[in-house]
């Protein structure tokens, strides 16, 4: 790569590119192909799975690359949002992004947003981002690049990338007011990553299978759909699921039965690739046993249970999971305003004792009063504080021995629950 800036001064550069979050969210591809055309389109230059879905497209993405990395191929991953460092969006071999090459390719593309910005294209911190990652693939000659959607699909900045796979996992309603008021609108987002003659693989069942299906015929693209009768969960521990699939036996590392389903898209995405028999194939079940995807019921010791679930779909499987592994748990709960807070709500007090209810330091959360009432209707006693990390402190002030603490609802709560643990650690 040519024309890099040079330091260390990462927060310098961060805030610039944090502060393109004023141009706020633009679904289209005309700026990240522009952008990526004055590049040189470095997306070019490796192989790439491209990872759609509501629910569980970044275990997926990980589960892909943990499997290709095992069998001996240099894979980026491109993953978002992060939890408490920009750095894990971008990451290759296993390794994130380190500072200095943050702040060495945000120079470099500053160059072309801010040529870009006088013919008045703005581009979004999540297009800067995308070319990010794509170039450092690039200069760091990977095999393989793993892409998760950002959202929706059609209109994602990822979705300048002609793969070798297009895969959608589970689809559920969310950012309705961007991908439409219904499974079967969102579904069409979600599959424009369809491209002619790629293959495709999903999970989804019917309505949103129907128009998947619909799109792929169009495009020609042959669509594998994986059938969850054909998974079957032979133990699920708070380290992860056993399972079996289609005669042989895997264990994933990542908790809960639904990473049993994302494992299995995976396979099938990876089957796809002409050398799997011969070359990957005999590293699926490492590549599963040994992949890290964290803050996905992910117990952190100390009784504490960290989570990002914060769809309808997605706590359903939380409430089931933590109902068979652990039992009942302290819930610390907060959300954002765009979720659907009832049905999350309703989930969760299932295999709640107890409940603090709190609101996560971002601009998008709702008020943690506005949540208390809901709960409420649930879990009358539900308490509710200011901060998480005085939610946590009550939490625990509330458990019995041996009681659980389970901290979820959305990125912002893990990664506040993250800090307020480290600090307190010290």
């Amino acid at each position: 790569m040519s024309g890099k800036s040079g330091g260390n001064d990462v927060e310098r550069h961060l805030r610039w590119l944090y502060g393109l979050q004023m141009n706020g969210i633009k679904l289209g591809l005309t700026n990240i192909k522009e952008l990526l055309r004055r590049m040189g389109n470095p997306q070019g230059s490796y192989r790439c799975i491209h990872v759609a879905g509501s629910d569980g497209k970044g275990s997926t993405s990980a589960m892909i690359a943990s499997i290709l990395r095992k069998a001996g191929y240099s894979v980026g991953l491109y993953t978002s949002p992060h939890i408490l460092r920009f750095n894990e969006r971008i990451n290759v071999d296993g390794r994130d992004i380190s500072d200095e090459e943050v702040s060495e390719l945000t120079g470099y593309l500053r160059h072309f947003s801010d040529d870009m910005c006088e013919s008045e294209m703005f581009c979004t911190f999540f297009e800067i981002t995308t070319a990010m990652a794509m170039q450092y693939f690039k200069d760091r000659k990977v095999d393989f690049a793993v892409f998760e959607v950002g959202m929706g699909g059609r209109f994602d900045a990822t979705n300048v990338i002609v793969p070798e796979v297009s895969v959608i996992n589970n689809i559920s309603m969310e950012h309705t007011e961007y991908l439409g008021d219904t499974i079967e609108k969102i579904a069409l987002e979600k599959a424009g990553i369809i491209k002619e003659g790629v293959p495709s693989v999903t999970i989804n069942p019917e309505p949103a299978f129907g128009v998947i299906a619909s799109v792929a015929a169009e495009k020609g693209s042959g669509l594998k759909r994986v059938d969850p009768e054909d998974i079957e969960i032979v133990s699920n521990i708070g380290k992860g699921p056993e399972f079996r699939y289609l005669g042989h036996n895997y264990f994933v590392s990542i908790p809960g039965r639904n990473e049993a389903k994302n494992a299995a898209v995976a396979i099938e995405a990876l089957r796809v690739l002409p050398e799997f028999t011969d070359r990957i194939e005999p590293y699926v079940a490492d590549g599963l046993a040994s992949v890290r995807w964290p803050c996905r019921l992910e117990n952190i010791g100390n009784g504490f249970i960290v989570d990002v679930t914060h769809t309808r779909a997605g706590s359903e499987g939380l409430a089931s999971d933590v109902g068979e592994i652990y039992g009942k748990v302290v819930l610390v709960f907060g959300i954002l305003s765009d979720k659907d807070a009832d049905d999350i709500c309703r989930n969760l007090s299932k295999v709640a004792s107890k409940v603090v209810v709190t609101q996560p330091q971002c601009l998008r959360a709702k008020a943690a009063e506005e949540v208390l009432s809901i709960m409420k209707r649930y879990v009358p006693d539900a308490e509710i504080k200011p901060t998480v990390g005085e939610a946590i402190e009550r939490a625990v002030e509330l458990r019995d021995d041996g009681e659980e603490v389970l901290i979820t609802g959305s990125f912002y709560m893990a990664e506040e629950a993250l800090r307020w643990m480290g600090r307190t650690s010290q």
